[in-house]
């Protein structure tokens, strides 16, 4: 009998709640019982005497999936299932790393698997890509190279580049080949002597052949570089190709002198600007060849041809956003206004294959230009299979003449369709 109410008093029934023990332990004065702690949960009793004293079989609980489990402990009488309260200890507490090592692997796993999707080898083995079209220099660092990805916004109504798209294209190679190469200074394009002098670059001829156009989502691979050209001049020249097929897109030169930015009058180039430069000139290089050169027509004064048909289109105004850091009327724009002659019959049916542009005076925000075209008096009509050569004049409303140009236009061909004409392609 002693050693069952010892017994008792430790394991107390299952079936008995901690109320119902709380219950039949009240005291007369309706006070709970010292051996019941705050939640009503049986604490552990007093020690009693040694004699009453019981040793109790004990062993580690077991774990089955990481959950404890109830032992039962048997007396004379019956199988009693003994409950186990486990104290809450900063191990118990924390997450199952498992789990969490699962998940972040996972995730690993997935990224990982999006990134060997992606396409970053490039198309040859001796040519880097050019993922974020930054641009790099290269061939013993006379050549700079940057991609460009054609975008949904410079593409026109027959679904290609505009002419205006490319030559912004290679107006920013030309600026970062001069970044890139440490030559920037405060100016447009200009280097730090120039900047010390006030002098700017300005563009005084163009001449450019396009072999075909490029469509949405093509990229295009620019090249660029410079040279000398005469005492005071310097010659830029680019060859825009395929990325993925290396053809030949377009190929251009230009001449460019230097301009006094207070005074707006040409200025000779200074030893100190000729010693910066020189060494990034690679003379020995040309996008277009002498003989491609002559066939070029230079623009003349045919815009008062009577045997030619002129379009005019007056009232032209830059705008604020025409105008560059120099405050003067960004080059390509120019070439826009020329277009606004053409005739619609032209531009419809047919392509521009070269043009060569020269340019004799700035105009400033408050400048009215009109804009001139003559269109030979054979291809006047703008029929579809024939060849057209125009010459435009854009000037002052004033009679100032601005720019002067020369255009040659094909009829158009079906996409990736080649073509054979005075300017086959060849490698720069």
């Amino acid at each position: 009998m002693a050693g069952s109410a010892a017994a008792s008093a430790f394991f107390p029934n299952p079936g008995s709640s901690p109320a119902a023990l709380a219950r039949g332990s009240k005291s007369t004065t309706g006070d709970l019982p010292e051996t019941l702690s705050v939640r009503g949960i049986v604490a552990k009793p007093n020690t009693p005497p040694a004699a009453m004293q019981v040793k109790a079989r004990a062993q580690a609980l077991p774990k089955v999936n990481g959950s404890k489990v109830n032992l039962k402990t048997t007396n004379s009488d019956k199988d009693e299932t003994v409950p186990y309260t486990s104290s809450k200890t900063f191990y118990n507490q924390l997450p199952d790393w498992s789990m969490l090592l699962a998940a972040v692997t996972t995730i690993f796993l997935a990224a990982e698997k999006q990134w060997t999707m992606l396409d970053w080898k490039p198309k040859r083995p001796d040519m880097l890509v050019d993922t974020f079209g930054f641009g790099r220099i290269i061939q013993d660092g006379l050549v700079f190279r940057q991609n460009f990805l054609i975008r949904s916004y410079e593409i026109g109504a027959d679904r290609t580049a505009s002419i205006e798209t490319l030559m912004n294209h290679m107006q920013e190679t030309a600026l970062n080949h001069v970044k890139t190469a440490g030559l920037l200074g405060d100016g447009f394009g200009a280097t730090p002597e120039m900047s010390k002098r006030n002098l700017i670059w300005v563009v005084s001829k163009i001449q450019l052949l396009v072999e075909r156009y490029p469509s949405w989502e093509d990229m295009v691979q620019v090249d660029t570089w410079v040279a000398s050209a005469g005492k005071n001049g310097m010659r830029r020249d680019w060859h825009v190709r395929d990325y993925n097929s290396g053809q030949t897109i377009l190929r251009a030169t230009s001449v460019w002198v230097m301009l006094n930015k207070n005074t707006r009058r040409l200025s000779k180039m200074p030893d100190e600007v000729r010693g910066e430069i020189g060494p990034h000139f690679n003379n020995d290089r040309s996008a277009i060849t002498e003989e491609q050169g002559e066939k070029l027509a230079k623009p003349g004064n045919k815009v008062d041809d009577p045997a030619s048909k002129q379009f005019i289109r007056k009232g032209l105004t830059p705008k604020w956003g025409d105008l560059d850091v120099n405050q003067h009327v960004n080059n390509v724009k120019y070439i826009g206004w020329i277009l606004e002659s053409a005739p619609i019959s032209i531009l419809e049916k047919h392509e521009l294959a070269s043009m060569t542009l020269e340019y004799r005076k700035e105009c400033d925000r408050d400048s009215v230009l009109q804009s001139l075209t003559n269109v030979s008096g054979e291809c006047a009509d703008g029929s579809p299979g024939s060849a057209i050569q125009c010459d435009h004049l854009l000037q002052l409303e004033s009679g100032a003449d601005v720019v002067k140009a020369h255009t040659k236009w094909r009829p158009k061909r079906a996409q990736g369709e080649g073509y054979t004409g005075l300017f086959p392609a060849e490698s720069a």
